[in-house]
């Protein structure tokens, strides 16, 4: 079951009723990670100015604050630079967002669509609009189309809890743990389970899962990864 511990516990998807107390407030009590801002745009540009561009940029504002700080953090892609293609002819695409430093706090009483929440969207983009003006100062004179993405995006299309990144698990202070329940033939596996947050760790922890069902499935799958590895190599 790939389920977060918050929807598997919060939901109604299992009767929680079959797990020992203990269990059911540890998952509940685990902490989350914040959430994202995003911005997509799409922008005026001819190719000769692409070019003097980087596909990737990490922009800081101060070291100090470290990248967890609000709004002293964003990544910017343009994958334009390399791919000309994503875009029609004197245009290209961009997106910019802040690394999971954006609290869900300041949004979980606002509601979609609402003049409030236009308001809310346009006051914490407007740090992402300032860091790429720092790398294309006329970005909003290009822009043709924009989008913003908040932290009910991510609840909503993502179905993540609180638009959350993932359970805020520390290397110092704990571990993910394994796939296994107390509810018998019940295994987990995404991202709040071992080894945690991001495609590979959620793969791996499919994986162990998998194996802890029955290990004789070990060897098929090592033979696959043979069979890829010697199809790469060729």
């Amino acid at each position: 079951l790939g389920q977060r511990f918050w929807d598997l516990m919060n939901t109604g998807i299992v009767d929680t009723n079959h797990f020992p107390d203990r269990f059911v407030s540890n998952r509940k009590a685990t902490p989350e990670c914040p959430s994202f801002m995003h911005l997509h745009v799409g922008f005026e540009m001819a190719k000769h100015e692409l070019q003097k561009l980087q596909a990737h940029y990490i922009y800081i504002a101060d070291w100090v604050r470290g990248v967890s700080d609000d709004e002293n953090c964003a990544l910017v892609s343009i994958p334009s630079v390399h791919d000309d293609t994503l875009a029609p002819n004197g245009y290209a695409v961009l997106h910019i967002y802040t690394p999971a430093t954006e609290r869900f706090e300041r949004w979980e009483n606002v509601k979609r669509n609402t003049p409030e929440y236009k308001a809310l969207k346009e006051e914490r983009s407007e740090f992402l609009w300032n860091v790429l003006e720092s790398i294309i100062p006329d970005i909003r004179q290009r822009t043709i189309h924009s989008q913003v993405g908040t932290p009910l995006t991510h609840q909503r299309f993502l179905r993540r809890h609180k638009g959350t990144y993932g359970p805020a698990i520390y290397a110092s202070e704990g571990s993910f743990p394994f796939p296994t329940t107390p509810v018998e033939g019940l295994l987990l596996c995404g991202d709040s389970c071992f080894p945690g947050i991001g495609v590979p760790a959620v793969a791996g922890s499919g994986i162990i899962a998998a194996n802890s069902i029955s290990l004789d499935t070990i060897v098929p799958q090592l033979k696959v990864l043979q069979q890829l590895k010697s199809r790469n190599s060729g």
